[in-house]
């Protein structure tokens, strides 16, 4: 695997090394490739939640805390310069088995240096029952990536407080706080940071990519015209009449605007913290325009495997969902 090298060390946004990603997606041929990455106080949310509902954005200002959209799903994480986050870019296709793959890696990676590391439920990594890293993945035409972060010894009270989480998810993990979830890497290994990152790398990397100043260029210019815009960044908050939202084990939390003409569902907007196979909306939402909310119409509208869509998910419990029963 090649380690992909910037010309330049310094300290540059999460939109950056979300466009970075793509670049090295599209554009280097390498089965697979790694980098890690550190950034001041970010929140990064995914690419189907709400902002309002994920982000304390009157925290974030108030402290000099970004916030940025990343193009993946999953939930709403928080990164600093305690927080080393992976790049991981291959060219499997099969979406599930590469993020497994890339899971496991850093499993075994963590081992080896002595910490006893699990994988756990759709996308973490645990310590003692507490998570030290959560990772996401999305797909493009002929390659994989699977990004994530890893805590070593991040700001707990930024974290806490930049993040609203549901309340359903801290009660789905029997905990009463955010700080008795995680855990830090520090704590269970005697090498500092940067030692952290040099094993990494030596235990994982047998090469390198070095990108060139032109290669930069593009991938700021990637960052300009997709990350860092707003309409990118915030999204479109969907007008609404009403609103469903639920946990289920295995998928995540989601909500669906439903904005209705009389019995009829005139459309729908899916938010939260699940991972989306497909797409959305011609494969699942498009199929809800002009049906009635009820569940008969409902399931004969609906493709039978909904977990080729959303991951996990079963027909019966979006339907459920959908009609307020769940």
């Amino acid at each position: 695997m090649l380690y992909v090298v910037l010309p330049e060390e310094k300290t540059r946004k999460v939109s950056f090394y979300l466009a970075m990603e793509e670049f090295v997606a599209r554009n280097v041929n390498d089965d697979d490739c790694l980098f890690y990455w550190q950034v001041e106080p970010s929140v990064v949310f995914g690419r189907n939640q709400l902002i309002g509902n994920e982000v304390n954005l009157d925290y974030c200002k108030a402290h000099g805390i970004s916030f940025f959209r990343r193009k993946s799903g999953g939930g709403c994480i928080y990164a600093d310069m305690g927080n080393i986050m992976f790049s991981f870019v291959t060219s499997g296709e099969n979406v599930g088995l590469t993020f497994n793959r890339y899971i496991n890696m850093m499993v075994l990676m963590l081992r080896r240096m002595g910490v006893k590391a699990t994988a756990n439920g759709r996308n973490d990594i645990m310590v003692d029952g507490r998570k030290v890293s959560g990772n996401a993945f999305y797909h493009i035409p002929g390659r994989s990536i699977v990004h994530g972060t890893m805590l070593y010894d991040t700001d707990m009270e930024n974290m806490v407080m930049s993040i609203t989480p549901a309340g359903e998810k801290l009660k789905s993990n029997g905990v009463e706080s955010v700080r008795q979830r995680v855990a830090l890497l520090k704590d269970y290994m005697s090498v500092g940071i940067d030692g952290f990152k040099e094993s990494v790398r030596r235990n994982l990397c047998d090469g390198e990519y070095c990108l060139s100043a032109q290669d930069v260029a593009e991938i700021e210019a990637i960052e300009r015209r997709e990350y860092l815009a707003d309409s990118f960044v915030y999204g479109n908050e969907p007008r609404r009449t009403l609103t469903r939202r639920c946990r289920i084990d295995g998928v995540g939390t989601i909500e669906a605007y439903i904005e209705m003409k009389g019995e009829t569902v005139r459309n729908v907007s899916l938010g939260g913290d699940f991972f989306a196979l497909g797409d959305l909306d011609e494969l699942l939402l498009a199929r809800l325009r002009n049906v009635r909310l009820e569940r008969q119409a409902l399931a004969e509208a609906l493709p039978e495997r909904l977990d080729d869509v959303i991951m996990n998910l079963r027909k019966d419990d979006f339907i459920d969902m959908l009609v307020g029963e769940k």
